[in-house]
């Protein structure tokens, strides 16, 4: 057997993309539930208008990253090889050089950290030739391949973390692993309300990843980032398929600018090039004019699903998403799915049983629930006034009645007069300011530091349960009188910390 050059060896059997589930792999994934290194199969890194695949990456956070190929030569078929290395060979520092996946990371990290970002190591994992074997094989190959960069088929799980240890010593002056995955697997970075950016569960990169079915559903706990990884899994598909129609639906116009601001910013940061135009974030009022004006019929002023919707077909999308879909009437639900017969429709939050589910509150370990069975007005005022102090943001959700008295009597005594929050408008016409009053139906996509929640025993559990997941820092229950609503809150989220 007579290898001519270096890269025509690397390239050898170039067409495998999704990697197998080899015994190597096996124990690299192993090994992974027993340190610190974190190992990803056949995934991609998006660059402007490129993909790029990386059959199996690990990272170790205190030394770098790792990349891998797998190789099934034989020990027959090595032993009379010689290898020379080809003119345009490029090899960097202590590592192989394999194609381009080296410069395409560091570019990725030179965008957007304005740095080499991380050391990165190359090695081959050798299914088919164990340690011993590699030993008899010509000299001009082990120049080339050299043994510190080759996992035999022999080695153990701990031969294999030895080998990665020795590549480089530890540093702890490496970026966190949030920033490194958030940077290179833009795909997974989901960006929290202080702007911070935070790698995917695996529930989530599941979700991202899998196929979409005719209808789908997605479920999951509050504060769970379902709306966020609607937009990553809307930019993969378009990713994938230019040529895609992308509708997402949501409750109110603000709730609809608020997450079009959410998907440039992650357009932004990923440094990649999509067609906007091909992902709509639109009311549900909206969609039926769109579909009104078709038949030519005049606008509505409110959802109504009448007969005639129902009977005429509507190719509005290639992939039709609803969020939050408890908030609507069964009726817009069937009308969507009765749309959505030749094309792909996913309803998130729904009550029907879940194709994929977010198991994890984000917020739940860093705030509190409080109860108060108080007279709810004099203890909305107390409140107001000592969060003030903190100079944090407080949403206060309550009926129309009830939020006209409390700013009656919070203008006598505070500087900051409240807002009114009106989720008919667009985000541009919203000021931002320290105290906020809305309805129930107005808080959709809204985020603040503090809530407080009045008159429960008049909503839905639906809208209670979603605007407490609204803040950051703390939420206060205020009631006169136990009713259902209350109950059930407090056998869920009751602390010790009533007043």
């Amino acid at each position: 057997m007579n290898i001519s050059s270096f890269t025509s060896l690397f390239k050898k059997k170039r067409q495998e993309l999704s990697v197998p589930d080899t015994i190597l792999i096996k124990k690299l994934t192993n090994l992974s539930k027993q340190s610190d290194l974190l190992v990803f199969k056949d995934v991609n890194i998006y660059h402007h208008t490129s993909t790029y695949n990386i059959p199996l990456i690990v990272l170790d956070t205190k030394r770098g990253l790792y990349l891998f190929e797998t190789r099934e030569w034989t020990y027959d078929e090595l032993k009379n090889a010689t290898i020379q290395r080809a003119q345009n060979q490029n090899s960097s520092e202590e590592t192989l050089a394999f194609d381009k996946r080296q410069n395409i990371i560091r570019q990725k990290f030179n965008e957007l950290t304005h740095s080499d970002g991380v050391p990165i190591f190359n090695y081959l994992l050798m299914e088919n030739l164990n340690a011993d074997e590699y030993q008899h094989l010509d000299d001009s190959f082990k120049e080339l391949l050299p043994l510190e960069k080759i996992i035999f088929s022999d080695y153990k799980e701990d031969d294999i973390f030895k080998k990665l240890q020795d590549a480089t010593p530890e540093k702890e002056e490496l970026y966190s692993k949030d920033e490194i995955l958030t940077t290179l697997l833009v795909q997974y970075g989901i960006f929290d309300l202080n702007n911070k950016l935070h790698f995917c569960t695996k529930e989530q990169i599941s979700f991202i990843d899998r196929a979409l079915k005719t209808i789908t559903y997605l479920n999951g706990v509050g504060a769970s980032g379902k709306s966020s990884v609607l937009l990553l899994k809307s930019i993969v598909e378009l990713i994938k398929n230019p040529s895609l129609k992308i509708i997402i639906i949501k409750p109110t116009v603000l709730a609809c600018d608020i997450l079009k601001k959410k998907l440039l910013d992650l357009i932004e940061h990923a440094i990649i090039e999509i067609d906007l135009t091909s992902i709509e974030i639109i009311t549900p009022l909206e969609l039926l004019n769109i579909h009104q004006l078709k038949l030519g019929r005049e606008k509505l002023t409110s959802i109504s699903i009448d007969s005639k919707l129902m009977k005429k077909s509507f190719d509005i999308a290639d992939i039709l998403i609803c969020d939050d879909a408890t908030l609507y009437d069964e009726s817009f639900l069937s009308y969507l799915k009765h749309i959505q017969k030749k094309s792909k429709l996913l309803l998130v939050n729904s009550t029907n049983d879940s194709d994929f589910y977010f198991s994890t509150n984000f917020k739940e370990n860093h705030k509190k629930v409080s109860f108060y069975k108080t007279n709810p007005h004099a203890k909305a005022l107390h409140l107001i006034s000592n969060l003030l102090k903190k100079d944090d943001t407080i949403l206060l959700v309550s009926n129309t009645l009830s939020a006209e008295k409390l700013k009656d009597d919070l203008f006598k005594f505070i500087v900051n007069e409240p807002h009114n929050l009106d989720s008919s408008l667009q985000l541009i016409n919203q000021k931002e300011h320290k105290i906020t009053f809305c309805s129930y139906s107005d808080i959709n996509e809204f985020q603040t530091n503090h809530i407080i929640l009045m008159d429960l025993c008049f909503t839905s559990i639906n809208e209670i349960e979603y605007a407490l997941n609204l803040s950051d820092i703390s939420t206060h229950i205020l009631y006169e009188e136990d009713c259902q609503e209350i109950k059930q809150l407090r056998n869920k989220y009751e602390q010790n910390t009533q007043e």
